[in-house]
């Protein structure tokens, strides 16, 4: 049963998505290439909605149905954050929400999900943490969606490694619905591999980032020890979106408009393909981030620090490579994405 809960969920995304490239078609949702964009062709976008679907028809027979299942009470809240945010990126990939009214919509579910989570046993003060902490997600995964599969391959990684430290846990059902994401990702990923058929959107890039951030949230819930592990999974994308925005903050940018300043549309920019700057990011997560992950879990004692040193070897590796990039490039060309 479990494999053809993986395999549903591999499948409806593959094949939403490839009906969302005719949709988009006939829609006119199409991104066209720009100052701010990184690819060169005008493209189909919102095939992430195929993610969503696979979430939505597997996450309730899988968080309910399977051994160490959660309460209905919290895969409501969860499904319900998953639709609201969902509902508002695919609002956005038609025609531009305001970024007040998307904001709202993406602080409100995460409200459901974080109340249901206190309703379920957790203490109510962490709510402002986790609404800090569930908002940031959903956008830094929409800001880190900008090349070909690279959002995607980071949703593979992370969903199989939150599946493995769910399962070593104990906790079956949140391990394969983790494993869900991470096959619904390599579904809609077979068709938005280098060169793109069609862009995940703002309905994909959010809802992977309320999904990432939900099921961190519900192993620390198990066990809080797995917080760490879970967080060093996901370091690529936090310290890469994390340190952009803190810069251009700095620097008095317009931190919340588009702009092509994240390290991985730099590398890009200095001549790397699509396909060259995700398998940077891929070696740091192979190389670096599961190793470390599995060490923090394995040693609690440690997982603290090896967190810490973790995200401090992120953030040298990402100035050291930008850098390198700016190096490479004139002065006016830095300042395209102001």
């Amino acid at each position: 049963m479990t494999i053809g809960w993986l395999l549903l969920s591999f499948l409806i995304a593959w094949l939403s998505a490839r009906a969302a490239i005719a949709y988009a078609h006939r829609r006119g949702m199409l991104d066209r290439p720009g100052q701010r964009r990184s690819h060169s062709n005008p493209t189909p976008r919102g095939g992430g909605i195929g993610i969503v679907i696979a979430a939505l028809a597997c996450l309730p027979g899988v968080l309910l149905g399977t051994v160490a299942s959660w309460s209905p009470l919290l895969v409501a809240g969860l499904l319900a954050a998953l639709l609201l945010v969902a509902l508002a990126g695919w609002w956005d990939d038609h025609r531009s929400l305001p970024i007040l009214p998307r904001f709202g919509a993406q602080l409100l579910a995460v409200l459901l999900f974080a109340a249901a989570l206190a309703v379920d046993g957790l203490s109510w003060w962490w709510l402002p943490v986790l609404l800090l902490a569930g908002a940031w997600s959903v956008n830094l995964h929409n800001f880190m969606d900008g090349i070909d599969g690279l959002l995607a391959q980071q949703a593979m990684f992370v969903g199989a490694g939150l599946a493995l430290l769910a399962w070593v846990a104990g906790q079956q059902a949140l391990a394969l619905a983790a494993g869900c994401l991470a096959t619904a990702s390599l579904g809609f990923w077979c068709l938005n591999r280098s060169p793109a058929r069609i862009f995940m959107g703002d309905v994909g890039s959010g809802s992977v980032g309320l999904l990432i951030f939900a099921f961190t949230a519900m192993l620390w819930r198990v066990e809080t020890r797995l917080l760490w592990p879970a967080l060093i999974l996901s370091s690529a994308f936090v310290a890469d979106a994390s340190l952009t925005l803190l810069s251009r903050f700095c620097r008095g940018r317009r931190w919340y408009t588009a702009h092509r300043e994240h390290l991985y549309q730099w590398l890009v920019r200095c001549g790397f393909t699509h396909a060259g700057g995700g398998v940077i990011y891929m070696t740091w997560n192979v190389l670096l981030a599961a190793p470390l992950a599995w060490l923090a879990f394995s040693h609690p004692r440690w997982a603290l620090p090896t967190t810490m040193g973790t995200y401090l070897a992120a953030a040298v590796l990402w100035l050291l490579l930008k850098r390198r990039c700016l190096r490479r490039h004139s002065p006016k060309d830095r300042h395209v994405a102001a």
